[in-house]
């Protein structure tokens, strides 16, 4: 039916105030045909004179008109869309099809949410060793895959949808041809998809200019900000509920199912070394209990954990529900599982379910969500699965205040051999700083949430020594200093509450883990892939200059760093024992 001229008044007014509020109009590719457009145009305006729409929703879809809460997402973790292997792909689709068909032949609305990292991160074509991942080839197979499952779909950038560095020089370049390839305006999203229900996205946008590893999952300062509008507007004492989408998890979601190198690395969260922004999302979620439910992937590990999924009750995690999402392909999974996630909601609340790829389709229950009267808080049900009843247990050790491996000390000797196999447990400075030890390695926690922060001391540096925490605040009396450059340091900056933490063996040899300057002790060690990039061309490049001057095919070649190998106030040595220097 063609839209009255009441009706396209009314939808003009909305599109202004869109357009005030930095919000754009959401396109599946290719976009739809103008009698669609006019068909859709005035269904929304008829379902707007019965519901409430958002301000801040780039779209709007139509309601149902028996339950104009009920809504499905179709949620596909990490893709990694490699097109000589579209078989998994192909199947994964059908799988869903038979649902949205369901679905939409009851009149629910149906969308389909991509949790990013779109792309194979390793050369796919022919002739070529350009990396696929982030490529326009990439963004344009998968949109096209993407937008073929017949209903509007949305997606998340993830730590590799920026990877296209053999085509584009900057981040910027390589965002504008994400964007464009998936009709998006910003890396944000926000869909109403049903009545009071948002579906809300925010992507990473930072891959050659980032700080330390460019596989952190890095949301901007802009989007942040948006998001933290929208969900101080949309208040759930009016009733409005918030599904959050991002690529990897916040810090304090309570997730375990992380794998190692994640955690090592630093890339496990969102914004994961950005210091007090790390927080921010666990802190909205604390505040706003408007947000219901968060989904994520980034681990490539399966939903058959029961700490795939985490619950708000008693866990300081406001009314939300933490989900992490598996992979469709078999290529790409890390355990062995294939599976992805369905979403369903109704006035009442909505449920967490698995689709199983590797068993045709197989739709499991996994939880029910039911909403108090007042919105304000959820009810949980978890569904028991004898999918769960195996062995494997893929999780980064987190502590909690009951689990009884927290060691309570006045100083000394606290572990007697810490790189010993089996070895859990961790202990608080008093500075508030959590140090733990889990798989013969020191790993730092946040405070707050007591989530894995970083690798402080890895294995090899760990075996056989003992630690011990020792007070090394100043005493009243200061030690000065005759050495040029400390005169009187001491006496600077005094701390009663400062500590030592010291390794040691029976031989004598003693380390001292210093803090990083922000007082934190997990080391940011790898550095993004740019910069490491042209450290491995310029250790080719020295290879190439004794081979081509003194006919050397093997070198003893290290590289070195700064910017500290001493505590010393004067630049003297450059040399690190055993490795630029001989023994």
């Amino acid at each position: 039916p063609e839209a009255t001229a009441d009706n396209m008044a009314a939808r003009s007014a909305v599109i202004v105030a869109l357009a005030l509020q930095g919000a754009s109009a959401f396109l599946t590719r290719g976009g739809p045909s103008p009698r669609a457009l006019r068909a859709r145009s005035a269904g929304r305006m008829a379902a707007k004179m019965q519901v409430s729409p958002s301000p801040m929703a780039q779209n709007v879809m139509d309601f149902s008109k028996d339950d104009p809460y009920a809504f499905t997402a179709c949620i596909l973790g990490d893709l990694h869309i490699d097109p000589r292997y579209m078989e998994d792909y192909y199947s994964g689709r059908e799988h869903f099809e038979k649902i949205i068909a369901e679905d939409k032949a009851k009149g629910i609305p149906v969308g389909v949410c991509s949790l990013g990292d779109l792309g194979e991160s390793k050369a796919v074509e022919p002739n070529t060793s350009e990396l696929f991942a982030g490529t326009t080839r990439c963004h344009e197979a998968a949109a096209d895959y993407l937008g073929s499952f017949g209903v509007p779909y949305e997606v998340v950038g993830g730590n590799h949808d920026l990877e296209g560095i053999d085509e584009f020089a900057t981040d910027e370049e390589n965002l504008a041809v994400y964007l464009k390839c998936h009709n998006k305006e910003t890396p944000q999203f926000c869909r109403q998809i049903a009545e009071k229900t948002l579906l809300v996205g925010l992507g990473s946008t930072v891959f050659r200019d980032a700080k330390y590893t460019s596989h952190e999952v890095t949301v901007d300062d802009a989007q942040i900000a948006w998001f933290e509008e929208l969900v101080e507007s949309h208040p759930a004492a009016e009733g409005w509920r918030v599904i959050v989408f991002t690529h990897a998890p916040p810090m304090g979601a309570g997730l375990r199912v992380l794998q190692k190198n994640h955690v090592v690395n630093g890339c496990c969260w969102l914004n994961h070394s950005s210091g007090d922004i790390t927080k921010k999302y666990i802190e909205l979620v604390r505040k706003h209990r408007c947000i219901k439910a968060w989904f994520s992937g980034h681990f490539h590990l399966g939903q058959d954990y029961e700490d795939s999924i985490t619950f708000p009750a008693g866990n300081n995690r406001g009314s939300c529900v933490f989900v992490q999402t598996a992979v469709m392909r078999s290529g790409t999974t890390r355990d062995g599982r294939q599976q992805s996630r369905l979403l369903r909601g109704t006035e009442n609340g909505f449920e967490v379910l698995s689709v199983n790829h590797a068993k045709g389709g197989e739709v499991r229950l996994d939880a029910t969500i039911t909403y108090t009267s007042d919105n304000e808080e959820t009810a949980v049900a978890a569904h028991p699965s004898e999918d769960y009843d195996h062995e494997q247990f893929f999780s980064a050790y987190t502590p909690s205040d009951d689990d009884g491996c927290e060691i309570e000390y006045d100083q000394g000797t606290i572990l007697e051999d810490a790189g010993a196999d089996n070895v859990v447990c961790w202990w608080k400075l008093k500075c508030g700083r959590v140090l733990g030890v889990h798989e013969g390695m020191v790993v730092e926690y946040d405070e707050s949430t007591l989530a894995p922060l970083g690798l402080v001391v890895a294995k090899d540096e760990l075996a056989g020594r003992k630690v011990a925490v020792v007070d090394s605040g100043l005493d009243a009396e200061c030690f000065m200093s005759e050495e040029v450059g400390m005169e009187g340091a001491d006496c600077v900056d005094q701390d009663l509450m400062e500590q030592a933490v010291i390794l040691y063996d029976d031989e004598g040899r003693v380390t001292v883990v210093q803090p990083n300057e922000d007082g934190s002790y997990w080391r940011k060690i790898v550095r993004n892939k740019m910069i490491r990039m042209k450290e491995v061309r310029r250790e080719k490049a020295a290879k190439a200059f004794m081979k081509s001057n003194f006919g050397k095919e093997e070198v003893d070649l290290v590289s070195s760093w700064g910017p500290y190998v001493t505590t010393s106030g004067t630049a003297k040595n450059t040399g690190v024992e055993g490795l630029t220097l001989k023994k």
